[in-house]
């Protein structure tokens, strides 16, 4: 059975870090492409960032670019996003979803995606 399940969130002061993960069985990752999504309180699903299926190809959207960081352990099956210089407006769940394929590239184009986690929980406040 295909799952993915993310852990790592928390309470974090601003200007502090995190460093979710992304436990994937059922598929193997050299098969997919990995995203990871927000959705703040009162907001849409926001994609922040990808890691493709090669591992090779990597994008961060503009809200979180030059502070966060998407790595992949093939032995452990698992993708994380170390996320630094937290920010009150960080608030949000957290969720990574899978893409078939997406060798050569990968997008935050969130219907690209077929298996999603159930998220966690990240809340950035003093």
């Amino acid at each position: 059975q295909l799952q993915l399940v993310e852990s790592g969130g928390g309470l974090v002061q601003p200007g502090g870090s995190l460093r979710l993960s992304c436990a994937a069985t059922g598929l193997t990752l050299h098969y997919y492409a990995i995203g990871w999504f927000r959705q703040a309180p009162g907001k849409g699903r926001e994609g922040i960032s990808c890691i493709s299926s090669s591992g090779n190809i990597t994008n961060y959207e503009a809200s979180v670019k030059g502070r966060s960081s998407i790595s992949r352990e093939i032995a452990k099956n698992t993708v994380y996003l170390e996320l630094n210089s937290l920010k009150p407006e960080d608030t949000a769940i957290y969720y990574c979803a899978a893409e078939t394929g997406a060798y050569y590239y990968c997008s935050t184009y969130e219907g690209a995606f077929q298996y999603w986690g159930q998220g966690t929980q990240v809340t950035v406040s003093a």
